[in-house]
């Protein structure tokens, strides 16, 4: 340690399964890095909905990783474990965690580090890692999404929606998306969606084949399963790609497999938070890479919903569960 720390922290845990209100704060020990780690002073940590999986019993963290929810932050890095490098005290940062990010400190792998961009504030940096991280790696690595292509996003306003179309928009895709609402669907246009498609009252799969003039979407990026699968089946194009990254409507269907034959149709899917530190190392790299620069020269930025302060966590959890947020909702920590 360079410099003395307190022995305790304020953490936010769940003391039983269930809503927003068994959420509460407990006084933790203040972690140190181990090897390749790093010591977080938290300003600001991102809520997504794995937290809320979590929080309701049926998405346990990976072993070793803290009961402390929260899996993305920024702050300021107070503590250097052995062997790291390329990172130095005082940085500004925000950073991919397996848990543990709803807390005053956080322990994060060195791999898994990346600095605030400029420009961004500390909110804003901590609405980037989960998302970002998770788009990156489904739709251009697994599902190879390329400028020039189309690519239909589903819950636009979620985070991951708004990560996905200014993302995809940002490197030249044309971008379709579905939303629950009329609002929605209009701020899914004004973060730059070539077509919002209210599927409360329209059915996309005709909406996709009009705006596609019948060829159909280069690739899916799809978090509710259930009957939106055989739907996606057939709002593909040729040689389409189907990404599957949760199922709000539940991980079992059965499908007509024809149209994957006929269409050459690949479905994949994959999950990140038990994913080895190497992998999401190398996620990070090909975002300080290719989404850095967007970010600096303003293309691209994470979409803010709401702040909390860290004390408000239960409301903030409301929200998330309630489904009427555009974007990321953010809990704040003092400094």
């Amino acid at each position: 340690m360079s410099h003395p720390l307190p022995s305790h922290m304020t953490a936010i845990t769940a003391r039983e399964f269930g809503g927003p209100e068994v959420l509460c704060p407990q006084s933790l020990a203040v972690p140190s890095p181990g090897p390749g780690e790093v010591l977080i002073r938290v300003a600001a940590a991102g809520l997504n909905r794995p937290d809320v999986v979590q929080r309701e019993g049926h998405y346990p963290p990976p072993p070793g990783a803290p009961d402390t929810l929260g899996l993305e932050i920024a702050g300021v890095i107070v503590a250097l474990g052995d062997s790291v490098s390329d990172i130095a005290l005082g940085d500004q940062v925000c950073a991919l965690v397996a848990g543990g990010g709803y807390a005053e400190y956080c322990l994060a792998p060195a791999a898994q580090v990346l600095p605030v961009p400029a420009g961004f504030s500390m909110v804003e940096a901590a609405a980037i890692p989960e998302t970002f991280f998770t788009v990156w790696s489904n739709l251009f690595d697994r599902a190879r999404l390329r400028a020039g292509e189309t690519l239909l996003v589903h819950g636009g306003t979620s985070g991951i929606g708004t990560t996905a179309i200014t993302l995809a928009k940002a490197l030249g895709a044309y971008v379709l998306t579905t939303a629950g609402s009329d609002e929605k669907c209009a701020a899914c246009l004004k973060l730059g969606a070539d077509l919002a498609i209210n599927y409360r009252n329209q059915d996309f799969v005709e909406a996709v084949k009009t705006a596609t003039h019948g060829k159909g979407v280069d690739v899916i990026l799809d978090m509710v399963g259930g009957d939106y699968t055989d739907r996606n089946l057939k709002s593909l194009g040729n040689d389409g790609r189907l990404v599957q990254i949760a199922f709000l409507q539940g991980p079992k269907v059965a499908i007509n497999l024809l149209p994957v034959m006929l269409k050459r149709l690949t479905i994949t899917g994959s999950t990140l938070r038990n994913r080895e530190i190497a992998f999401k190392g190398a996620i990070a790299a090909a975002l300080r890479e290719h989404v850095w620069p967007l970010f600096e020269a303003g293309k691209c930025r994470p979409v803010i919903d709401s702040t909390f302060p860290l004390k408000d966590v239960i409301n903030a959890h409301r929200r998330l569960d309630e489904g009427a947020h555009i974007g990321k909702i953010v809990l704040t920590l003092e400094s």
